[in-house]
């Protein structure tokens, strides 16, 4: 359970037994319903995280688009919608390159223009020989992206690393060295799906985000 869930249910609660002591039963009840809401919509299960030279779905959810970005990149897009997991996770393992925080508009996360136009966070992994780019993007009803990590911080694959509050979207964007596995109308589940492997990784050599460096990783990139 994320700890906002709790804050947001014990207000909701609270508020519904003030209105009920009042005199109002009946009043109560939508904010108990809220509470209860709110305390499913928080929920963070534990994942099973596959091993291997593999990137995983950052988010639970539909695979809304998979198109190609330019040149080398291809985009992959997670619709979340309200009854989805929220919690957010780490593509791959390796150190937070970049994060980027841009305002925006609150467009349907579904929709396509969501990408280039809501309010959004970019955040760089870098890892082995390859970077992933993933963008947290606000939806019609989420107010608030969460990310806990900042720039240097070192990530193990399907890691925690934040949340967006109430619907929204997810962007993936993978280079030439990724074969990519999801499909348009998969769901994805964050941290055990897998959305592509490493197609210039020979004998299933893994990423070891927990012994790794920055400088270890800077190099590696480099090369």
């Amino acid at each position: 359970m994320v700890r906002d869930g709790l804050h947001y249910a014990l207000a909701l609660t609270l508020g519904g037994g003030l209105i009920s002591w009042m005199g109002a039963p009946a009043l109560g009840i939508p904010l108990f319903l809220l509470a209860a809401f709110c305390l499913y919509f928080f929920r963070d299960p534990e994942r099973l995280i596959p091993a291997g030279p593999v990137a995983v779905s950052p988010a639970d959810g539909k695979v809304v688009a998979v198109r190609k970005q330019g040149p080398t990149d291809t985009r992959i897009s997670i619709f979340l919608n309200v009854f989805d997991v929220h919690v957010n996770r780490a593509p791959i393992g390796g150190v937070v390159a970049d994060v980027q925080y841009r305002r925006g508009r609150f467009l349907v996360a579904s929709n396509e223009a969501a990408s280039e136009h809501n309010e959004q966070n970019t955040v760089t992994i870098a890892g082995e020989g390859t970077r992933v780019v993933f963008k947290q993007i606000a939806g019609l009803i989420a107010r608030r992206i969460v990310f806990v990590k900042k720039p240097g911080d070192l990530v193990a694959a399907g890691e925690r690393v934040g949340l967006i509050k109430f619907g929204s979207r997810v962007d993936v964007f993978l280079g030439l060295e990724w074969q990519v596995l999801v499909r348009e109308g998969d769901r994805v589940m964050g941290g055990s799906s897998v959305l592509a492997r490493r197609c210039d990784v020979a004998g299933g050599q893994e990423t070891d985000a927990a012994s790794a460096t920055p400088d270890r990783l800077e190099r590696a990139w480099a090369s």
